[in-house]
């Protein structure tokens, strides 16, 4: 329903911002990472989900657009609700979460508060079951239909980003262009950057 709210952080608490836009003050609740990226006083342009429950209805707010794909991929876990989402983006930067998620770190996971390991073994399982079609795929085919890479790091950034809800299709051409020896996170951060996110 909101996609953004864009105006003057006119207030600043752990966990929330204040963005008044035309007189109006949303509070965002939100990620440490976040609130290190606005400042009171000046303009910010915060991307938005928008929770309705029963008892509440909660506006969710974030500096980048891979972090809400990531929260939003988060919170379509079992058991894992949207104050968990935040605490997990809170100590961990979305590339981070897609990389514990590849490479089954539990103990990074756990870092979070709230999260423990039971939790993150969960947040494994069911986000690496959605990746299973492209992370068992030994070729990673791009828009024209070529192989861009049947070895190295680029199949596992694919699948990396995929965790934040991006599509093998919107990946792979920036991945194509990109050095195949980098590391995973290298690919992952390049790619953030060059979809201008």
């Amino acid at each position: 329903m909101l996609y953004s709210v864009r105006g003057k952080v006119i207030h600043m608490e752990q966990g929330f911002v204040v963005v008044e836009c035309s007189g109006v003050g949303y509070r965002c609740q939100t990620t440490l990472s976040t609130l290190k990226n606005v400042k009171q006083g000046s303009e910010a342009t915060l991307y938005t989900h928008l929770n309705v429950r029963e008892d509440a209805v909660e506006l969710f707010g974030f500096y980048s657009l891979s972090e809400l794909q990531c929260f939003r991929t988060l919170i379509s876990v079992s058991g894992v609700g949207p104050k968990m989402a935040l605490s997990l983006l809170s100590e961990l930067t979305p590339s981070q979460v897609a990389m514990c998620v590849s490479a089954g770190d539990v103990k990074s996971l756990t870092r979070a508060q709230g999260v423990g390991p039971k939790l993150a073994q969960r947040i494994i399982l069911e986000l690496k079951d959605k990746l299973s079609p492209l992370a068992s795929s030994e070729n990673i085919i791009d828009t024209k239909g070529s192989v861009i890479a049947d070895t190295g790091n680029i199949p596992k950034a694919v699948a990396a980003l995929a965790v934040l809800g991006y599509s093998a299709a919107d990946v792979t051409p920036v991945l194509s262009r990109l050095d195949a020896s980098l590391t995973v996170e290298q690919l992952i951060s390049e790619t953030l950057k060059r979809m201008g996110r």
